[in-house]
């Protein structure tokens, strides 16, 4: 059960047209954007963060990959059953899905940025010169290096919203594969 109340969108005020976007491009309002929704200002922080993202440099597959690594670090089960699914949409396929979980891939450049986002949330960003060589040794550029502190940074939000508050997974469940 939710710490907090899950807002109805129909019934919401100040969170209502941001709630109706929300509904119109998922086809229906997830718990973690209603749970959310109990600050306006938190919900228009969340949901103007992907929307930047989501056009930014880095893609989509690669977003959702590094969101399911946040995931799984962090133990936050609604992250990592939404991701991954959103992931399948994106075009990233299931096994690649379930090596991004572990931080692999066989890409050299996506192996790259999820070994940055491990060292990201496992080392609080503490970072050294030698992680954003090894970014900019497979092609990654400062506009790309900064897009991917920004994924870590909205995923851990997310993470810490859903797993503070208890929010209800409404996604197909995902095995968690290391605990927090």
């Amino acid at each position: 059960m939710s710490r907090v109340p899950l807002v109805d969108p129909n019934a919401a005020s100040d969170s209502k047209p941001l709630l109706d976007q929300i509904t119109s491009a998922f086809g229906a309002t997830p718990a973690m954007f209603r749970a959310v929704a109990n600050s306006p200002a938190a919900l228009q922080m969340m949901w103007a963060g992907f929307g930047a993202l989501g056009t930014g440099k880095i893609g989509a597959k690669l977003g959702e990959q590094i969101a399911v690594l946040v995931a799984d670090r962090n133990a936050c089960e609604y992250c990592l059953a939404a991701h991954t699914m959103l992931g399948k949409k994106a075009g990233v396929s299931a096994e690649e899905m379930s090596e991004a979980q572990a931080g692999r891939s066989p890409d050299p450049r996506t192996a790259a940025a999820l070994q940055f986002a491990e060292i990201l949330v496992t080392d609080r960003a503490q970072v050294r010169d030698a992680d954003i060589e090894a970014l900019r040794t497979v092609g990654f550029d400062d506009e790309e290096i900064v897009e991917l502190i920004a994924h870590v940074a909205l995923n851990l939000f997310t993470n810490y919203i859903n797993v503070a508050l208890a929010v209800p997974v409404d996604f197909p469940s995902v095995r968690l594969l290391k605990a927090a």
